[in-house]
């Protein structure tokens, strides 16, 4: 009877033991090629300007993916399973200060706030670094809102400055890039934080694909 029930139980404990498949092999070439096409914008922006504008594309065409991906494909990709309104993400930031969120097998929603954040920003920067590359292009524009640009008013010795079309196209690819980056920063401290209250390692499972099954009081 004993090594019966210890037959029966192997595979439960090796399915345990495995996990659960989450993140679909697209998903997790998007995922790490985003990282490596900004790194890679982000590093070469002084400096090889045509590698600069071919990460920008390749970032461009990452993001088209993933909202295409995010409407057809798998479950925990779509967009429908792990967006949320403001009430529950809101909701869901106070739990984690009292160290009481609940465990998400996909997205919880506040890193469903964080993905549309960062899809926004990177697609805006995507957007300017591109109107930049053609004056042509800014030229079809309505006319930009003025920045008030404190270099412009220290080189010409007024109170205040303003720069218009493409400097200030220029500026606001400039801004989105930097609000990325700290989108990414908040990110990755909000991955690790999940990783250490719910023992588990999310960046590991952004590889595998794999995450712990769901368990009593988990969201699956």
């Amino acid at each position: 009877m004993t090594d019966t029930t210890e037959r029966a139980s192997a595979p439960q404990a090796g399915g345990a033991k495995a996990g659960v498949r989450v993140w679909d092999p697209l998903l997790r070439i998007f995922h790490w090629g985003l990282v490596a096409a900004f790194a890679l914008a982000w590093l070469t922006a002084e400096e090889w300007q045509v590698v600069h504008e071919y990460a920008g594309y390749v970032v461009a065409g990452l993001i088209a993916f993933r909202l295409v991906w995010g409407v057809v494909g798998s479950r925990y990709a779509r967009f429908a399973q792990f967006l949320r309104g403001p009430s529950a993400t809101l909701g869901y930031l106070r739990d984690m200060l009292r160290g009481r969120e609940r465990r998400h097998l996909g997205h919880n929603p506040a890193g469903a706030a964080m993905i549309v954040a960062l899809l926004v920003c990177l697609s805006g920067t995507a957007f300017t670094g591109w109107l930049m590359e053609e004056p042509a292009r800014i030229a079809m524009l309505p006319d930009p809102v003025q920045f008030v640009t404190p270099a412009h008013a220290e080189e010409e010795g007024e109170e205040g400055g303003y720069a218009t079309g493409g400097e200030a196209v220029e500026e606001l690819h400039e801004v989105l890039a930097n609000l990325t980056l700290l989108l990414v920063v908040l990110h990755l401290a909000g991955v690790l934080l999940a990783s250490v209250r719910h023992r588990e390692n999310l960046a590991r499972a952004m590889v595998t694909g794999r995450k712990r099954a769901a368990g009593p009081g988990d969201i699956a």
